[in-house]
């Protein structure tokens, strides 16, 4: 009888040390079904292959059933004064916002805490909001360390080809401004 091949998955913070269930971390898995590596990428392989697992990039939650939900990536991730902030867990609150019709949150440069948080934010058709107004919401919806000091009205976001904000396309935009 030949026994079933294993694929490992779990989930590690910034120190590859695995989180407890429910926390976030990067997505991390091990097994027979893995690549070997990138082809002739060798600096590749290595950033992505440490202590024997595979570093997917995607941040996620296993569950106490052990049911895993990617929630992010970690190039989105926002590193703000030794904080991460999870840019989707920003955009999701902030689509609540009745005014609110499409968000994105973005890490830009700031030279005292690294990054500091900012939001490109779309209103509904007919609906008005100020920066300070937009602000003083989010206060109220986020940990002071989380919340955006700097938010960007705009009459469109990029879409990507499946249909979703391009981030990629954003930045982009931005650094091209």
């Amino acid at each position: 009888m030949q026994w079933p091949r294993i694929v490992e998955i779990k989930c590690f913070d910034e120190n590859d040390q695995e989180v407890p269930r429910g926390e976030r971390g990067e997505v991390v898995i091990r097994g027979h079904l893995i690549m070997k590596g990138y082809y002739k990428r060798p600096d590749a392989t290595a950033e992505a292959f440490r202590n024997g697992w595979f570093h997917t990039g995607d941040i996620g939650i296993i569950d106490d059933e052990g049911y895993l939900a990617i929630v992010d990536r970690t190039k989105d991730m926002i590193l703000r004064g030794g904080y991460n902030v999870y840019p989707r867990e920003l955009e999701e609150v902030i689509m609540t916002h009745p005014a609110v019709s499409l968000v994105a949150v973005l890490g830009v440069p700031d030279e005292r805490l690294g990054e500091e948080i900012k939001a490109y934010v779309v209103l509904k058709p007919g609906e008005t909001l100020s920066e300070s107004e937009f602000i003083d919401w989010c206060k109220t919806q986020f940990a002071a360390n989380k919340y955006p000091r700097y938010v960007e009205f705009r009459s469109e976001l990029p879409i990507g080809n499946t249909g979703k904000i391009s981030k990629l396309l954003l930045r982009e935009e931005v650094a091209v401004a």
